[in-house]
């Protein structure tokens, strides 16, 4: 089943999971005062790319904040394994799992099947950042089929404090059509 990417500029769709900790986590909704959402769609327990992933950018969270960004992390992960990944990592941003099939699909995510019941139990989301900002659109998108293949996290750092300057009134790119 082939998804459909979600095009830079258009509105992010609103996904709720569950939460780690308890609740529901809705993706694309800035919480906490802030105007921005980075969502970063991790593989799972079974990436070891993703925990070092996901521990970077908990080192930046401060920058991203002081920035108006507010960052969540979702898998397809069931709860027990997303909280034995999460406890490696421990993040002070919300982390989602249970992300369903329909869910990726919904999102344009490349999504792969276990190689062997050592890996996982059940398909799983490939890497993808989604940044939406203040209007609910997709200011910023990175979907990857492979872990290896990811934004450097500094650099799309340095990319949102360019774009959410003012004074560069640089626009949502990539938005012409064929």
């Amino acid at each position: 089943m082939s998804s459909h990417k979600i095009p830079a500029g258009s509105q992010f769709p609103a996904i709720e999971v569950a939460k780690l900790g308890g609740g529901e986590l809705t993706i694309g909704v800035p919480q906490e005062g802030y105007d921005w959402q980075m969502v970063v769609v991790y593989r799972g327990k079974h990436c070891p790319v993703c925990t070092s992933y996901l521990k970077e950018l908990e080192t930046l969270l401060p920058e991203l904040h002081a920035l108006g960004v507010d960052v969540v992390a979702v898998s397809a992960d069931p709860e027990a394994k997303a909280t034995d990944q999460i406890a490696l990592v421990r993040p002070s941003y919300p982390v989602g799992f249970g992300l369903s099939l329909d869910q990726m699909h919904a999102l344009g995510l490349y999504v792969s099947d276990p190689r062997s019941a050592n890996e996982t139990d059940r398909p799983f989301a490939e890497p993808g950042i989604f940044v939406v900002n203040a209007d609910g659109q997709v200011q910023v998108t990175d979907i990857s089929n492979a872990p290896f293949a990811r934004p450097d996290l500094k650099t799309l750092l340095g990319g949102l404090r360019f774009i959410r300057n003012p004074e560069n009134n640089y626009p949502i790119r990539g938005t012409r059509a064929a």
